[in-house]
């Protein structure tokens, strides 16, 4: 293995690159660099060019680590694979700040932009180094699998809460309820239990009475406990238990082991006595 394969193929240079490119893509977020319409920054070229490079030492890695692995093998890995998809949505970077009379027909607030923002995803590859990553996103994936019929559920409710309330409040609230996509959102806010209290009181004083505005809250509570209470609630508990299951086979491994010696344990004091 030579010296570049051993700069490539180390997990600590790798990292130390990442967080380093981290720190110059947050640079780049500042207001004073990412407007064009102040006044030029100082280290603006300076900055920006650092950051193409690091795209370069990125793409140096991929065809390293296909030389050293196998492009075959090197696909196997997921974390592989995202790495791959990193490289190639960062490359139209690199042609933007080598040749950028070519795309100056694209308007900077379209497709330049978006290839901008694409350097953002490389922070993601913080994640690879996390210990226990893999088995952390299997738990997520079983959970998700295992919550998707709740969520389709809490979807269906905000659906029709959202429908009804529309019908129901959109001329008296238009700004909470004006329409199905407003009134939803609002139900969905309220399913977070988050600011709940203010869709009654959008409703305050608008009411032909009194007694129709105590009604008005109790079927806003019912939406809070229905959704937000016993619907999240829902979720979240199939979710940890899903996301737990391995800890608890692992248990339940264990106490069969334990169980099968003691079994052993007393046939031998039997056979003995």
């Amino acid at each position: 293995m030579n010296w570049l394969s051993r700069i490539f193929m180390s997990d600590k240079i790798i990292l130390t690159a990442i967080a380093l490119n981290s720190i110059i893509i947050t640079w780049m977020a500042f207001p004073v660099f990412r407007n064009h319409h102040m006044e030029p920054y100082a280290y603006h070229d300076l900055i920006t060019l650092i950051d193409q490079c690091f795209i370069w030492f990125f793409v140096i890695e991929m065809l390293v680590k296909f030389r050293e692995l196998g492009i075959k093998e090197y696909f196997k890995s997921n974390w592989n694979r995202f790495d791959f998809f990193l490289v190639v949505v960062s490359l139209p970077s690199i042609f933007l700040f080598v040749a950028p009379d070519i795309f100056h027909f694209i308007p900077q607030t379209s497709l330049i932009l978006v290839f901008r923002m694409f350097r953002l995803l490389r922070m993601f590859r913080f994640l690879r180094f996390i210990p226990n990553m893999e088995h952390i996103l299997k738990g997520v994936g079983r959970a998700t699998k295992a919550s998707v019929f709740v969520f389709v559920a809490l979807i269906f409710l905000n659906f029709m809460f959202g429908l009804f309330t529309c019908h129901m409040f959109g001329d008296i609230a238009p700004e909470k309820f004006g329409d199905p996509f407003i009134a939803m959102y609002s139900i969905f806010q309220m399913f977070t239990v988050e600011g709940w209290y203010e869709m009654p009181q959008a409703l305050e004083g608008k009411m032909s009475s009194s007694w129709m505005e105590g009604m008005v809250k109790l079927y806003f509570i019912m939406i809070v406990l229905a959704g937000g209470i016993m619907g999240m609630s829902l979720v979240n508990a199939i979710f940890v238990d899903e996301m737990t299951m391995d800890n608890n086979d692992d248990l339940e491994k264990k106490v069969d082991e334990l169980q099968s010696q003691i079994a052993e344990l007393k046939q031998l004091i039997i056979d003995q006595s």
